[in-house]
């Protein structure tokens, strides 16, 4: 069966949302076994790992470079329940959500990664899930890169562009933070992690996506030294924002 974004795939806990193009022969010969990192480790595959809201995994398989993120709760709900999340029905599993978003965005030509594959298992009233998504190359996180050395004002433009895009096109990020904005070797910016994201008319919460995004870089700014994040830097970013379509 084939729905919007993604081909749906029946199994006995759940079900699975794929891209066959991107999975080929490893969608019938592996199925659920692609979001299990043993998987992935026993093929000598898995190349390394990351940890954050959501356990992360990186995928080299051949000429495959994926993520693999399992789904973990934030905040307070953690303590009760890590990775499990309330049943709504599967219009609203967090993974199949994303995915659907994700190659909605990528149609749209929006500097995102392109969605895989996802699954859920449901047990009982709750459910637990999966993504994987394409690796975007040669990247790093602003925050990592910003650790290293101050960006150049063109880069920081660059950012404030990006994100122009983003918003122009309704996408409001639930989490736009220095850790989800990565820029590759040649400067061109992506965005990452949307779980909880919608798109939907343009309104106050672009100004709030702003603000998130320079509380983040202010926290993670203040062991750096004092040009890693400065008014200039923001005021660049602010420029390169306003200046996207005109």
């Amino acid at each position: 069966m084939t729905t919007e974004g993604g081909r749906r795939i029946a199994t006995t806990r759940g079900a699975l949302l794929a891209d066959p193009a991107c999975l080929g022969t490893l969608l019938d010969t592996a199925a659920e076994a692609l979001f299990d990192p043993q998987f992935w480790a026993a093929r000598g595959e898995l190349v390394a790992a990351s940890a954050g809201r959501g356990a992360a995994w990186f995928i080299e398989s051949g000429s495959r470079r994926w993520v693999l993120r399992h789904y973990r709760r934030g905040g307070l709900m953690a303590r009760f329940a890590q990775d499990r999340y309330i049943w709504a029905g599967e219009a609203r599993v967090r993974a199949f959500v994303e995915y659907r978003l994700l190659a909605s965005l990528v149609q749209r030509g929006l500097p995102v990664p392109q969605p895989v594959a996802a699954r859920y298992q449901r047990c009982g009233m709750s459910y637990r899930c999966d993504l994987i998504m394409q690796r975007i190359a040669d990247a790093q996180p602003l925050s990592s890169m910003l650790a290293v050395a101050a960006l150049s004002a063109a880069s920081w433009r660059a950012i404030g562009a990006t994100l122009a895009r983003f918003h122009q096109n309704g996408v409001d990020h639930a989490d736009l933070n220095a850790h989800n904005i990565l820029l590759d070797s040649r400067g061109v910016v992506s965005v990452i992690d949307f779980d909880r994201c919608r798109v939907h008319d343009r309104g106050a919460w672009t100004l709030q996506n702003m603000k998130r995004l320079r509380r983040s870089l202010a926290k993670i700014s203040r062991q750096l030294a004092p040009e890693r994040f400065s008014a200039a830097a923001w005021e660049c970013l602010l420029a390169g924002y306003e200046s996207f379509g005109k």
